[in-house]
């Protein structure tokens, strides 16, 4: 088993950062209403703790054959042999979608399903997914 890191550049870091200081931003302007009735904070730090879950909980690994990807409640296994084409080096911006960053990787597998995956080092993950399945193509955009 192979674990690979997700690649935590790019707008997620803005988001999380933003979704963090917003409740303190607000806080400090107006302390006594959250001093009375705390529990109005809720609404402001449901998705900090989502984007945080997003962050912490995003990777891939390479296990029995299979790809597996984890990103806190997306989460699914791809048999390495049904991989059809890796694209490397695009986004893609609708469908399934557990990566953090762009610029990482569409896999097509089965007849029409894919899938975006964003590892730290692209390179590692498909020269370990060639190893496996060589008949898998591979488009490289510059």
């Amino acid at each position: 088993m192979k674990i690979y890191k997700a690649n935590r550049k790019g707008l997620i870091n803005y988001l999380l950062m933003g979704s963090i200081l917003l409740p303190v931003v607000i806080f400090f302007f107006d302390m006594r209403t959250f001093t009375e009735s705390p529990l109005i904070l809720l609404p402001f730090l449901s998705p900090s703790t989502l984007l945080f879950w997003i962050y912490v909980d995003t990777f891939y690994k390479i296990e029995n054959h299979h790809l597996i990807y984890h990103s806190a409640f997306l989460r699914g296994k791809i048999e390495i042999l049904t991989i059809k084409e890796i694209r490397k080096g695009e986004t893609m911006w609708s469908g399934v979608k557990p990566a953090l960053a762009s610029k990482g990787l569409i896999i097509k597998y089965n007849k029409y399903d894919d899938v975006y995956l964003a590892p730290e080092n692209n390179d590692e993950m498909i020269a370990d997914l060639l190893e496996i399945n060589p008949e898998i193509k591979l488009t490289v955009k510059h």
